[in-house]
């Protein structure tokens, strides 16, 4: 099983879609607390060997215009890996989907349906995708990244 989530992890982590002449790349890291020989303790981001539920992780998409003309408000979707809560962004700019991105809004907007047909508002575990509209303009050759965190389950 912790293989295979970890295979999950690095097909999900390749599967972001853009909306403009960007090319996108990403990687995940598992963040870790490694003690250092003065006795404090760092926060380490690593290549994710091996994880298991509860190990925090954060993803990140880096973005980069190929083209020759400027990129103008172009969109980033991301997929959640089904075994990851979704667990914030670090700008808090993003739009989510619950549904497996047919409806999108934010946290405050969304309901998600309880078996006995009430809803309830979603939650960070319950996203399924993330969506930056990229309001700006990119120029050619120039690029940035987006970042995002989750937990495995």
């Amino acid at each position: 099983m912790k293989h295979m989530i970890a295979t999950l992890l690095a097909f999900a982590v390749a599967a972001p879609a853009i909306s403009a002449p960007v090319e996108l790349a990403s990687d995940v890291f598992v963040e870790r607390e490694q003690k250092r020989p003065d006795g404090t303790v760092a926060t380490v981001l690593e290549a994710p060997k091996l994880v298991v539920p509860g190990d925090q992780l954060v993803f990140v998409v880096r973005y980069k215009n190929v083209g020759t003309q400027p990129a103008s408000n172009f969109i980033v979707t991301n997929p959640i890996p089904r075994a990851v809560a979704f667990s914030g962004t670090m700008d808090g700019t993003e739009v989510v989907s619950v549904d497996g991105g047919k409806s999108w809004g934010t946290m405050a907007q969304l309901k998600v349906a309880k078996p006995d047909g009430s809803f309830r508002q979603a939650l960070p575990a319950d996203v399924t995708h993330l969506k930056w509209n990229m309001n700006q303009t990119l120029a050619a050759g120039s690029a940035g990244k987006l970042v995002f965190r989750g937990v495995v389950r």
